[in-house]
């Protein structure tokens, strides 16, 4: 099974860290992962998304292109630049908290995430990505939460373990918004 994820959204909001968490879980259960990242001009506040592919097979190319399995959006300009390089039956993720907007894809599963107003109910909007992750994992187990616990420390430094837990919370807030 090949799993290729577009993370997308605007720099500051953690798509590279989400990406990178799933690709070195993918790493920890012995899949065939790839991860690359691509910024806008600015960083912070710019647009920024990584391509994330996870895989029971050897990888042949980082590239997605009109072949993605899943887009997390974080933003609107997120959602309409992804939302038509998803294959059909794919799913999307869409950070409804930021993103007005129904996916005008019908041929596509699409999960509406308040990730924002669920991150902020956790006292923090920098863990809205692992609200995403956690909606994406209940709905597609590409890799274990244990495992994304464990990569944690590894893809942040270990001085970062003292995180593990309010990011667990996070992801379990995400994964219990699946309806």
């Amino acid at each position: 099974m090949t799993n290729k994820i577009i993370c997308a959204g605007f720099g500051g909001q953690g798509l590279m860290s989400l990406g990178m968490l799933l690709t070195y879980a993918g790493m920890l259960e012995n899949k065939e992962v790839s991860w690359c990242p691509s910024y806008g001009a600015e960083m912070r506040g710019g647009t920024a998304n990584c391509s994330v592919v996870i895989s029971d097979v050897q990888v042949g190319s980082p590239v997605i292109s009109n072949d993605a399995t899943v887009v997390v959006a974080m933003n609107l300009p997120s959602l309409l630049k992804f939302e038509d390089s998803l294959l059909p039956g794919a799913k999307i993720f869409i950070n409804s908290s930021l993103i007005e907007r129904k996916t005008s894809r019908t041929d596509i599963d699409a999960y509406y995430i308040p990730a924002n107003d669920i991150a902020g109910e956790l006292g923090n909007l920098k863990i809205a990505n692992m609200v995403m992750l956690g909606a994406l994992l209940k709905v597609l187990p590409i890799v274990k939460t244990e495992s994304i616990l464990l990569a944690f420390p590894k893809v942040f430094g270990e001085n970062k373990a003292k995180f593990v837990p309010m990011n667990k919370e996070a992801i379990e807030k995400g994964a219990n918004s699946i309806k």
